[in-house]
């Protein structure tokens, strides 16, 4: 029997968020329900707002969430009730030709829940990448719950749903980072400061933050960064990095804002043969030209990274033991706790760079 919860709805472009009844039907074949705990807003969840990934409208937004397993169906052995998981938005087939590869952080068909979930009139909702967690119950593909520590703060871990895993993963899975390499992020934002988070990690000697925000900047220093360039104090990024790395250029240049003038800027930031990572996500109408001699004469690696090309079995577990180490401080990305229906004050924030992470507490 299905249950009436809370959730936050898109129902049209651009049009502000709405807290309504939603129904959440009971997990069948493979299925989970989450009573979620704490769900982190993301601009993901803005982007559906927009328009900006489809118009599957109405959407039930929230995806970066941690939670507690109510109820799994039939099929389901590696989940039972109360198990404290964070939702992932990668519940990997195993079948796939990067399945098969033994890159199953590539996967490429990846499980959703297979029913709806739907408004009380029976209008069913698009759920943001296929998880739908602001709200009190939301319906999932057990491969989409990831078993953590359950003394951790859901608050905190919740994060590693989305942003921060696709910083960290960034410069550690993507960009490869390791002991003694210099790294610079562009862009300091959740995902960015994940960038900065991951390098320290790795044990970077160099990391370098840029970002046109001081406060932004001041951020980024606790969570790793050595150095930092203000873009609006400097008259060119690529020389300021450039000038912090003996006039080399970085070993890793991370783009975490994803338009064309940063990643020409990560381009030319890097030495010779380095490698950039484009982890912030470009709008489809953006176009890019360069001379395609310096692609070849500058050498390196051109990377995209999907979600910080993480395995949430692998990656998940280890970040909150980290966490609850006193290692990584996934507190510091929790700018505010709010209720659910604070959601829409909350994009109003992040438009303005107000907030690192504003996370919804249920």
């Amino acid at each position: 029997m299905a249950q009436e919860v809370k959730g936050i709805v898109a129902r049209g472009k651009g049009q502000p968020v709405e807290l309504t009844s939603v129904l959440v039907p009971d997990p069948g074949p493979g299925e989970a329900v989450v009573k979620v705990q704490a769900c982190g807003v993301c601009h993901t969840d803005l982007h559906y707002r927009e328009g900006g990934i489809n118009d599957d409208f109405p959407f039930l937004l929230g995806h970066e969430a941690a939670g507690v397993v109510e109820s799994v169906g039939e099929g389901v052995v590696d989940l039972e009730p109360g198990d404290f998981v964070v939702l992932n938005w990668r519940a990997v087939c195993g079948t796939c030709r990067a399945c098969r590869r033994g890159k199953p952080w590539y996967c490429f068909s990846t499980f959703n829940a297979s029913q709806p979930m739907t408004l009380t009139d029976g209008t069913k909702l698009s759920p943001a990448l296929g998880i739908g967690a602001f709200a009190e119950k939301t319906l999932v593909h057990s491969g989409q719950c990831t078993k953590v520590d359950p003394s951790a703060r859901a608050a905190a871990v919740g994060l590693l749903g989305c942003g921060v895993m696709a910083g960290v993963g960034a410069a550690i899975n993507t960009g490869g980072v390791t002991r003694g390499d210099s790294v610079a992020v562009i862009g300091c934002g959740g995902v960015g400061d994940g960038a900065i988070a991951g390098a320290r990690i790795a044990g970077a000697a160099k990391i370098i933050a840029v970002d046109t925000d001081a406060r932004k900047l001041e951020w980024a220093k606790g969570f790793g960064a050595t150095h930092t360039v203000n873009a609006r104090e400097v008259d060119d990024v690529v020389t300021a990095i450039q000038d912090l790395t003996d006039s080399f250029g970085a070993d890793v240049v991370i783009d975490a804002v994803g338009r064309p003038e940063t990643w020409k800027q990560a381009f030319y930031a890097r030495d010779l043969a380095g490698t950039v990572v484009l982890v912030g996500v470009p709008t489809p109408d953006m176009k890019l030209e360069m001379p395609l001699i310096d692609f070849f004469s500058r050498g390196g690696s051109l990377k995209s990274s999907w979600y910080g090309d993480c395995l949430p079995t692998r990656d998940f577990p280890m970040l909150v033991d980290l966490y609850q180490q006193g290692r990584f401080d996934l507190d510091a990305f929790v700018t505010e706790e709010i209720p659910l229906d604070g959601v829409e004050g909350a994009f109003e924030k992040m438009h303005h760079g107000e907030v690192l992470r504003s996370v919804v507490v249920f």
